[in-house]
């Protein structure tokens, strides 16, 4: 039974992402100041680091970050990195995950690591302990995560960056799922699997939610990129009002939260999106009210509303009348 909702969880998420994600493992580490630390580091999978205690510089190429009490950090595939803990001690987790593009990878990886994971790497005590197919490096984090495809990823130091530190509150939670994940990997329970699938999809989710929430704090301090961006939205929904589109779609389109894109196209526009949508579906429907060979019915449909119900209340709240009394008033 288990299995069966395993699979059905993976064909889902697999149809709607185009991707399925994998954790390959997670440790737990607690090391102290005077603890031998491999120079460089560099896996096939991504890496999310959880440092739940301790200070510690995350060192990549020539750039130091430091991280603290709470910090979570992701690490891109075939990145080269090192430690160096400089606290007493430091309690961190590392889980390395990565995506397969068909459910036959998906066993064929599952298989490939039940089957090594007896072989451990002592000489790189920083990394997993198992061998890492290649294949795991080829997908990124944002084609699982359906990124902006507008170019927007060009100017997004989210994306540029090897490796990418996650603030705000989301980091507590996503803290909080690795080390779930860890802990029902380690035992033998009944569906462990399942629950370690599950975990990790909802892993992915918030650290969705979290690059989301940095995308747009990004473009609070980014002059003139929301205006750019509600430029952009507003073009798409010119070209689109009729076909019934959402303000939820016009804001994914740009790749921001709905309340966000309301804010910042109210503030470019002087109007909300969902106003503005509205005024031009009665502009449409009231051009084809004009031609009275055309069916109300039709007019409401051909308007972008999804039924004419809606369009009746929707035109007699903006034009005062219903649409048969505008067209007998425009004849």
């Amino acid at each position: 039974m288990a299995n069966k909702l395993l699979s059905a969880i993976e064909d889902d998420v697999f149809l709607s992402e185009g991707s399925v994600p994998i954790v390959i493992e997670g440790l737990e580490h607690s090391y102290e100041k005077k603890d031998f630390l491999p120079d460089e580091s560099m896996h096939n999978s991504h890496e999310l680091l959880y440092l739940s205690e301790g200070k510690v510089d995350l060192v990549i190429g020539n750039e130091t970050v430091s991280l603290t009490d709470g910090a979570v950090v992701i690490i891109r595939p075939l990145v080269r990195h090192k430690l160096v803990i400089r606290s007493s001690k430091a309690d961190m987790l590392n889980l390395y995950f990565g995506f397969v593009h068909e459910l036959s990878e998906l066993e064929q990886t599952r298989e490939s690591l039940k089957n090594n994971k007896d072989t451990q790497k002592l000489s790189n005590s920083a990394g997993p302990s198992v061998s890492i197919p290649g294949s795991l490096a080829k997908i990124s984090l944002e084609n699982f995560l359906k990124f902006a495809d507008l170019g927007i990823t060009e100017d997004n130091d989210i994306t540029r960056q090897p490796f990418f530190v996650i603030k705000g509150s989301g980091k507590k939670e996503i803290g909080q799922l690795a080390e779930r994940i860890v802990t029902e990997d380690s035992k033998n329970l009944y569906a462990k699997d399942l629950m370690v699938h599950t975990l990790s999809v909802e892993l992915m989710i918030v650290l969705s939610r979290s690059l989301r929430s940095e995308w747009e704090e990004n473009l609070r301090v980014k002059n003139g990129k929301a205006k750019e961006l509600v430029a952009i939205a507003k073009q798409y929904m010119d070209e689109n009002f009729d076909q019934g589109i959402t303000v939820s779609e016009a804001a994914s389109y740009v790749f921001l939260s709905q309340g966000y894109f309301t804010r910042a196209f109210r503030d470019e526009t002087g109007i909300s999106p969902m106003n503005y949508l509205m005024k031009k579906r009665i502009e449409k429907a009231c051009k084809l009210l004009q031609n009275n060979e055309i069916k109300v019915s039709a007019i409401s449909l051909q308007s972008g509303f999804s039924s004419p119900q809606r369009f009746n209340v929707a035109f007699r709240k903006q034009m005062g009348m219903t649409p048969m009394e505008y067209r007998k008033k425009y004849l």
